[in-house]
């Protein structure tokens, strides 16, 4: 019998424990982890129609010391409504209300108030504290104020591209573009998330969060972008948009062992915050993942590593320059038509001939040399977590031709995207392998779990000693021959090329005579870099060459990156 009770007084007490922490936890549910959504639903003094209160979860930048910055946050305000059948001298009640609101519409108000049988009219939207407690206490009967939120994006244009904005599709409201549409499945809110079993999401999240890097759970996302870094860019690539008036231009500072975008510019950008105001729409696309360009020159250092890594070539490898060359009835020629004579391959970077890569091509043979370009996945997505991202357009690497093969091994007859190529002139200094690129470094959820975002970047397309060979010959390309050596720093290696292409004509039909797209990377420390800058200018005028355009930029940011992430000098 004592056994018997001692069972009973076991049960009841674990009985017990088990309600209590169901108890706590759904307080806890309540109180904390939905605490907002229930404030909110409390201070409001009338249910809108379609009964929902917005929420969504903060995009944050993430400052060099991890600090975080709202990217994308909710700004609170109210909405003035009115219930036209209340209203009884409606001219009054209209001059009332403007003394306080001077914004407000005359002929809109008496549209609105005379709908008598419509209980809500919306008059006003976004009003302060300061203005909705004025209007109240005119305390004027049939009219209603709401409090509301809605998404507000403190940096304005900063990012806009990166980050997108939420807006409606017929009655869904969401992202539509940038980092708002890819994880809107983790940002956004809906009022049966205030209801979801407690437990539900706690185990969910955990589960997604050992499971892969986006989730179904709701939180808040982190970004990789470091803002003040984005905002310098910004500003030196859109001086130098300005200053030889190109049509557009981008820009992806990237740490190239990891795949982290530190900042990525597109201009023209857009004010997420009045984002109706853009002059067209397709502004709202990013170009550095939804477009293709012939990239050029940049591509030289591709053909050359995988020559060196195939043993095809070494540094010292000479071959006789005669300033062009024909194959299959094509001639091209260099960029400006002269004959060097015997060169280096040192020289084929330095002086940027057209005929040397094309030599290189022709010491691998085309299979080869198609391996290497495939490897580097140029014509792939790099799964980048952002929407939208195209493939590049690389059919030429298939054709039975060698002008084909020719062509592609400087960057004409092959269309990339700007993040395909960074990723690929990337694995030039990071020891060969390719990396992911990503703009989000860890969610947060809503249940306390943060799941911090990584990837596998062990995909090898260079030997390490390829790596550091071509970073030996794009630092000697910045030492001496850009600018004549004129940006060449003391104490820090720089490894760059620059990249002029033609840009080709829309439907075909070969090439502008006066378009070209200007392009320029480089990484620096050279031979343990901690950034890679890629940056473009799209028909920039009356310029020629992106030596004369990009490489002034790029060293400015080059000296502000060394200072403000304080790197170490390496010479």
């Amino acid at each position: 019998m004592k056994q018997e009770g001692a069972i009973r007084s076991r049960f009841v007490v674990g009985l017990l424990i088990v309600v209590a922490v169901v108890l706590i936890s759904k307080l806890y549910f309540v109180q904390i982890i939905h605490g907002d959504f229930f404030k909110d639903k409390a201070d409001r003094q009338y249910t809108k129609k379609d009964g929902d209160s917005f929420d969504r979860g903060t995009i944050y930048f993430a400052n060099k010391d991890n600090t975080l910055l709202g990217a994308a946050t909710l700004k609170t305000g109210f909405t003035l409504a009115i219930n036209p059948k209340n209203i009884e001298e409606v001219e009054d009640a209209f001059n009332m209300i403007s003394s306080v609101y001077g914004e407000l519409d005359e002929e809109k108000f008496l549209s609105k108030a005379s709908k008598k049988d419509d209980p809500y009219e919306e008059i006003a939207t976004r009003l302060s504290e300061e203005e909705k407690k004025k209007i109240l206490d005119l305390k004027i009967p049939g009219v209603i104020v709401v409090k509301e939120k809605w998404r507000h994006y403190p940096g304005n244009s900063l990012a806009s591209h990166v980050l997108g904005f939420v807006a409606y599709k017929e009655d869904n409201l969401s992202g539509r573009y940038g980092v708002e549409r890819y994880y809107n499945d983790v940002l956004e809110r809906s009022a049966e998330d205030a209801y979801d079993n407690f437990f539900l999401q706690i185990f969910s999240s955990f589960k997604q969060a050992i499971e892969n890097n986006k989730s179904s759970g709701v939180g808040d996302v982190v970004l990789t972008i470091e803002p003040n870094v984005e905002q310098t860019f910004a500003e030196i690539l859109g001086k130098a948009k300005d200053e030889y008036r190109a049509d557009s231009a981008a820009g992806i500072i990237m740490d190239p062992k990891t795949g982290e975008i530190i900042a990525m510019v597109a201009l023209p950008d857009y004010n997420l915050n009045d984002f109706k105001s853009a002059k067209s729409a397709s502004i709202y696309n990013n170009p550095v993942v939804e477009s293709v360009y012939e990239m050029g020159s940049i591509i030289k250092p591709l053909t050359m590593a995988a020559g060196l890594d195939s043993g095809a070539v070494n540094a010292k490898t000479t071959y006789d320059d005669k300033g062009s060359m024909t194959l299959d009835k094509k001639t091209f020629s260099n960029y400006d038509g002269k004959a060097r004579g015997v060169v280096p391959m040192q020289e084929v970077l330095s002086q940027s001939l057209n005929t040397g890569v094309a030599f290189v091509v022709s010491k691998m043979g085309n299979a080869k040399f198609r391996e290497y370009m495939k490897k580097y996945e140029l014509g792939e997505e790099t799964g980048i977590d952002l929407p939208g991202e195209i493939a590049g357009l690389v059919k030429n690497l298939d054709s039975t031709r060698d002008i084909e093969y020719a062509t592609a091994s400087f960057g004409q007859g092959i269309a990339l995207t700007p993040i395909a190529t960074v990723r690929a002139l990337a694995s030039l200094g990071n020891g060969g392998v390719l990396v992911t690129p990503h703009v989000v470094k860890e969610i947060k959820y809503k249940t306390g779990v943060t799941k911090k975002i990584s990837y596998d970047n062990d995909e090898r397309v260079l030997k390490p000693e390829t790596s550091t060979e071509i970073s030996r010959m794009l630092t000697e390309v910045v030492d001496t021959a850009l600018l004549k050596g004129k940006i060449k720093l003391e104490h820090y290696s720089v490894a760059a090329k620059t990249g002029t292409a033609q840009v080709a004509k829309e439907g075909g039909g070969g090439y502008y005579e006066d378009r070209y797209l200007h392009s320029f990377f480089g990484y620096f420390p050279s031979y343990d870099p901690k950034f890679i800058v890629f940056m473009y200018l799209y028909y920039p005028k009356e310029v020629r060459f992106a030596s004369e355009t990009l490489t002034v930029p790029f060293s400015h940011v080059t000296k502000y990156l060394i200072n403000y992430y304080q790197i170490p000098p390496d010479r």
